[in-house]
C-alpha cells in the first residue's frame, strides 16, 4: 500500500512540475526576411543551424537595433552575440536601416508555414524562441535618430469601396448587398486553388478583416511618412511595428483548423503583397522580422518594445556652489587681472593691426594685388 502511495505521489510531483514548466516557458519563434535585392542576413551555414538553436526575446531585440544601425545592447551576453554573428552579415556599415516587424499572436511556426512552397516565408531565416515573464526591449538611441511608427492604429469605420479594393489587390472579388452595406461576401484564392469566403454580416469574420485592412491602411501610411522623411537633408532609422490578432480572433471561434487555416493563408498573401510594396519604396533597403508568439505566450501585450535611451548629458567645466575655492578673495583678484590684462593686449593688437593696414601702400597688399608683379 505504501508503495502504491509512493508512486501515486512520485507521478503527482512529476506532473505538476512538468505543467509548470509548460505555463512558465512559453515558446514562439521568428522569422528574419531579407531583402530580394540586397543581402543583410546570412545563409545558414554549414557548422551552425540557425532554425536547431533557441534564441531569446531580447537577442531579437538587439538584432533589430542592429539592423536599424545601432549598437546592441550592453547587456547582450556571449552567446547572444554569437548568434547575431550567425544571423546578420558581418559589415556594420551596411544595415538597412529599416525594419518591418510584425508579431502575430496565437500561432506557432508550423502553423504559419501553411503552404512552405509558395509561402514568401519559406527562404526566411527562423529560429525558435523562448519567451519569460518579462517583456523584451529594443534599445534605441533617441527620437532625432529613429522613427517608430505603429501599424497598431485601428479603422473604425471601412466601406464596400475599400473591401472591394482590398479584394482587387489580392486578385479576389466583393459581392456587396445591395440592399444594406457591409452586408456582402468577399472572396480572395488562396494557394491550390482554394478560395477563402469571409461573410462581413459576421462579427468574427468582419473583425477579422478589419484587423487585415487596418494593417493595410497604416503600411500605407507608413509609406508615406517614408517619402517625407526622404525628403529631408538626414536620413532617419525606421522601425514599422505592430501586432496582428485577427488569426487569434478566428481560432477563438472556429479553432485551430478550417476557417482559421484559410485566414493563415490570407494572411500571409497579405504580407508577401506588403513586403513587395515595401521593397518598391524603400528600394530593397528594408528586412522583414515576423515575430510569431505561440498559443501559450500571454495576451495583454507585445512581447517586444522600444525603449529609448537618453543620451548623456554634457559635462560643464563648472565649479560646485559652495566650494572653498570660489570664497577666497585672492583667487578673485588673480582671475579679475588676467582678464583685464588680456582684455588691454587685445585692444591694443587691435588697434595696431587697424593702423599698420590703413597705413599700407595699396600695391603692398598681397590680398588685393596677389596678382601685381611688384618692382
Amino acid at each position: 500500500m505504501d508503495v502504491i502511495i509512493r508512486r501515486v505521489f512520485s507521478s503527482l510531483l512529476i506532473f505538476s512540475f512538468l505543467l509548470f514548466q509548460s505555463q512558465g516557458e512559453a515558446s514562439g519563434s521568428v522569422f528574419f526576411i531579407d531583402s530580394p535585392t540586397h543581402q543583410y542576413f546570412r545563409s545558414p551555414s554549414t557548422n551552425y543551424d540557425v532554425k536547431s538553436q533557441s534564441m531569446l526575446a531580447p537577442e531579437v531585440g538587439a538584432a533589430v537595433s542592429v539592423l536599424l544601425g545601432f549598437a546592441p545592447p550592453p547587456t547582450l551576453s556571449t552567446t547572444g552575440s554569437f548568434k547575431l554573428n550567425e544571423i546578420l552579415m558581418p559589415n556594420p556599415f551596411d544595415r538597412p536601416h529599416a525594419v518591418f516587424m510584425l508579431e502575430v499572436t496565437g500561432i506557432d511556426e508550423t502553423q504559419l508555414l501553411v503552404d512552405p512552397e509558395n509561402s514568401f516565408l519559406s527562404n526566411a531565416l527562423s529560429s525558435k524562441i523562448t519567451l519569460g515573464s518579462d517583456k523584451a526591449d529594443i534599445l534605441l538611441p533617441g527620437e532625432d535618430e529613429v522613427s517608430v511608427i505603429s501599424l497598431d492604429e485601428a479603422v473604425a469605420n471601412f466601406t464596400d469601396k475599400e473591401i472591394r479594393d482590398f479584394a482587387s489587390w489580392l486578385g479576389g472579388s466583393y459581392a456587396s448587398d445591395a440592399v444594406e452595406p457591409l452586408k456582402g461576401e468577399l472572396t480572395i484564392p488562396l494557394a491550390k486553388d482554394v478560395n477563402f469566403n469571409l461573410r462581413i454580416s459576421k462579427t468574427v469574420d468582419r473583425k477579422f478583416l478589419a484587423s487585415l485592412l487596418s494593417l493595410v491602411h497604416n503600411v500605407k501610411r507608413a509609406i508615406q511618412m517614408h517619402k517625407d522623411f526622404s525628403q529631408g537633408t538626414q536620413r532617419h532609422a525606421e522601425l514599422l511595428m505592430g501586432c496582428f490578432h485577427g488569426i487569434k480572433t478566428l481560432q477563438e471561434q472556429y479553432g485551430p483548423l478550417g476557417v482559421t487555416q484559410k485566414g493563415l493563408g490570407l494572411l500571409i498573401a497579405t504580407l508577401s503583397k506588403i513586403f513587395d510594396s515595401l521593397q518598391t519604396e524603400y528600394k530593397g533597403q528594408i528586412v522583414g522580422v515576423i515575430f510569431c508568439s505561440g498559443p501559450s505566450a500571454p495576451e495583454s501585450e507585445m512581447m517586444l518594445n522600444t525603449l529609448f535611451t537618453s543620451p548623456a548629458s554634457p559635462r560643464w567645466l563648472a565649479e560646485e556652489e559652495g566650494s572653498p575655492s570660489a570664497l577666497v578673495p585672492e583667487v578673485i583678484l588673480v582671475r579679475r587681472t588676467v582678464a583685464w590684462l588680456t582684455g588691454i593686449i587685445l585692444l591694443i593688437a587691435t588697434l595696431l593691426g587697424i593702423y599698420f593696414l590703413l597705413n599700407m601702400p595699396l600695391t603692398r597688399d598681397t590680398l588685393l594685388y596677389s596678382n601685381v608683379k611688384l618692382d
